[in-house]
């Protein structure tokens, strides 16, 4: 693709001197799968799930989609490292990724990432719906060709457009439960759409050397630290203003509102002092927005969650 990355050793001729036993294989495999992201997205789609049934759905469903939601990010990240693999052995952050180290091969990570992508979507129509069960197949390949392939490497914009699958898992909450979509998933889908760049482009502030050693073009590589900051800002402001959007919408209630404005209110502060710290040529810390967005996020649809249990 046009990308001049340091020579090292390939990760499809990496060899591993011993013989590597049944626990730390499997913990390789489980590696490949990004726990803390897949994590992250399961956030997300339980609240939802909540939300669409305005109440507890059946326990079993949501058990259900859990593990089809656990199962489908966890085939779009394992192909993603696999396709990755040549820039992974070099960026210091993914130095120690399974298939880089040689844990696992490539031609292993190749197959386990079709079968948990197959496995997700035949276990989804079959607990939950088509409709879930065709949103778990978007978003893989969406993450996998439109993201990884297609933006990762040419463009900026890369996180903006790529992080589109990231917001899938509330679209698949809640036509598991409804079989069906709705004004409320969407606006969901469009907060987690807009947060994407203000929680990741900070990290690549942090990364910016590991991302411009391989040639990715991170908004943290191709701009100045103001820059980022002020774009940082901008995507947290329309993030906090879509979230609200949802009060009229879904018809929640004071805790949804209250949680939503006060952690928005700390969210966009913590991007405005990211961005005071950089036009004055400070020490920032953009770990510091990067993990606090996370906890925003957190804290935004736990609101979801509670909010349609009050009955208010």
């Amino acid at each position: 693709m046009g990308i001049a990355v340091e020579r090292r050793a390939s990760p499809d001729q990496h060899s591993v001197a011993a013989p590597i036993g049944l626990k730390r294989k499997t913990l390789a495999y489980i590696a490949l799968t990004k726990p803390r992201v897949m994590e992250l997205l399961l956030v997300t789609t339980i609240p939802v799930m909540i939300l669409a049934a305005h109440g507890l759905p059946n326990p079993w469903l949501i058990v259900a989609t859990v593990i089809g939601g656990a199962l489908s990010a966890g085939s779009a990240a394992s192909f993603n490292m696999y396709i990755d693999r040549d820039i992974d052995a070099v960026m210091k952050r993914t130095k120690n990724r399974p298939l880089v180290t040689g844990e696992v091969s490539p031609r292993e990570a190749y197959v386990f990432s079709w079968v948990l992508g197959i496995a997700s979507t035949v276990w989804l129509a079959l607990t939950t719906n088509l409709l879930a069960a065709a949103l778990s197949v978007a978003a893989i390949l969406f993450y996998v060709f439109v993201y990884t392939l297609w933006l990762k490497r040419r463009t900026a914009q890369n996180i903006i457009w790529g992080g589109i699958a990231g917001c899938f898992p509330v679209l698949i909450g809640w036509s598991a439960v409804t079989a069906s979509l709705d004004w409320a998933p969407f606006i969901l889908f469009a907060v987690v759409f807009l947060w994407t760049p203000p929680h990741y482009w900070p990290l690549s502030m942090k990364y910016r050397d590991d991302y411009k050693a391989v040639g990715v073009p991170m908004l943290g590589v191709v701009r100045g630290r103001a820059q980022v900051g002020l774009q940082v800002i901008l995507y947290a402001w329309a993030t906090v203003a879509c979230s609200l959007l949802l009060i009229p919408v879904a018809n929640m209630g004071w805790l949804y509102a209250i949680g939503a404005a006060a952690s928005g209110a700390w969210f966009i502060y913590e991007t405005h002092r990211l961005y005071h710290l950089a036009i004055k040529h400070e020490d920032v810390s953009p770990m510091r927005v990067f993990h606090g967005s996370i906890t925003y996020l957190s804290i935004l649809f736990l609101a979801v969650a509670i909010d349609p249990l009050l009955h208010f």
